[in-house]
């Protein structure tokens, strides 16, 4: 089976995301009210361009990538289409239409996050199944970086779902949040920090920023028996310790990973969903 799929954007991400749905074998219909973006989408193969989603034809899932701010009202349109439907993140910027649309659409809604298709956290993640670091004592996330695209949302919006994310496919769980605050004095909407688990598990300690001339993203996971470390975000390898942590007589060790990029799995995932033979 060739899915055939509706793209709604077209722009900085949508761009990419027709790049890896066409490499992962899918036609593409792309829904764009911008004439360059429309021009440029056929440009790169999608096999037809509308103007709005509206002029879709039959297809057999939707993918949107729009500014975040309209998700809501986006996906509320392709809701009666009965089809599967994948938004990039933030699915909404509001929690009332969030609970709304995954009560709408349970089981065929999900939201796109990459980095729970990353090589090193998928690694990470095996090494965790495995026992290899025993007890999960503490995980520590940092997503840093100069400025950002998404000018409709501050980064909380756009940078913290990506450390929630990686927890989750780590543990397979979030922890609640036990306080947040901004975490540059004077300036909230630059930069924030959460710390996370009230107990019984291990405590999370994430933060985000825009305001660093470096970009940085950063992931420990500190177990019982082994420490394991990401430590930029376009690394093909993770850096680990085996042993309790800080002992003396603990062993290094690198783990490397494939170097396939997330996205490129993330689009093959949901594009197995969609024939019915994977869950995204």
């Amino acid at each position: 089976m060739t899915p055939r799929i509706g793209l709604v954007g077209c722009g900085r991400w949508g761009r990419l995301i027709l790049r890896d749905l066409r490499a992962s074998g899918a036609e593409v219909d792309v829904a764009d009210p911008s004439e360059a973006m429309r021009a440029r989408a056929q440009a790169e193969g999608a096999a037809a361009v509308v103007p709005d989603l509206a002029a879709f034809g039959p297809l057999d899932g939707h993918v949107v990538a729009t500014p975040s701010r309209t998700h809501a009202e986006v996906l509320e349109r392709l809701l009666p289409s009965g089809r599967p439907l994948f938004v990039e993140k933030p699915m909404t910027t509001d929690l009332a239409s969030a609970e709304r649309l995954a009560r709408a659409a349970a089981g065929r809604l999900f939201v796109m996050d990459k980095w729970r298709y990353h090589p090193c956290i998928e690694a990470m993640r095996r090494e965790i199944a495995a026992g290899t670091t025993g007890e999960i004592l503490a995980i520590r996330g940092s997503r840093w970086q100069w400025a950002h695209p998404h000018l409709d949302v501050d980064p909380l919006w756009i940078l913290a779902p990506h450390e929630l994310a990686i927890v989750l496919h780590l543990t397979g769980g979030i922890p609640p949040v036990r306080d947040a605050w901004p975490a540059l004095a004077g300036a909230p909407a630059l930069a924030g920090a959460a710390r996370l688990g009230c107990g019984g598990g291990p405590e999370v300690m994430i933060e985000w920023g825009v305001a660093s001339p470096e970009h940085r993203r950063r992931c420990l996971v500190v177990g019982a028996c082994a420490t394991l470390e990401l430590r930029d975000g376009y690394d093909t390898r993770i850096f680990a310790r085996i042993g309790p942590p800080a002992a003396a007589d603990a062993t290094e060790r690198v783990i490397v990973t494939g170097a396939e990029m997330p996205l490129l799995s993330e689009m093959r995932a949901f594009l197995d969903f969609v024939r019915g033979t994977g869950a995204a």
